[in-house]
């Protein structure tokens, strides 16, 4: 089993591009973008881009940061959820970006992956 840990400080720029599997391996895709909330400093999602070939009909997806983990040792990042469980997730193209900062909108994706958005009470302290 890969260990999965979140260094103290990490640029942003070494993060994109990076592949992201599950637990069992599976190929989810890489990370494309970090979202950061500029009032709060937090990074709200990862943006991933999965499925498609060379990049054409990808569809991207917004995790919540939470959500993964990082293997530094691998270079990978972690995300627990089975593929198909990532197949159905809501997801959005390249040329349509959802409004990330509708916090309902974000809810409904926190929700999906089973974690409270940082914004509301009972969230995970960072």
């Amino acid at each position: 089993m890969t260990k999965t840990t979140k260094p103290a400080v990490l640029s942003a720029g070494t993060m994109i591009g990076d592949p992201v599997r599950n637990a069992t391996g599976d190929d989810l895709g890489e990370i494309k973008e970090l979202m950061i909330d500029t009032d709060t400093g937090h990074i709200a999602y990862a943006v991933l881009s999965f499925g498609g070939f060379l990049g054409i009909g990808d569809k991207l997806f917004a995790v919540p940061w939470d959500a993964l983990g990082l293997s530094t040792e691998e270079k990978k990042f972690i995300l627990n959820v089975p593929k198909e469980k990532l197949e159905k997730a809501p997801g959005f193209d390249k040329n349509n970006w959802p409004d990330m900062s509708n916090r309902e909108w974000g809810g409904s994706i926190y929700k999906y992956y089973g974690y409270a958005p940082y914004w509301t009470a009972g969230s995970r302290e960072r």
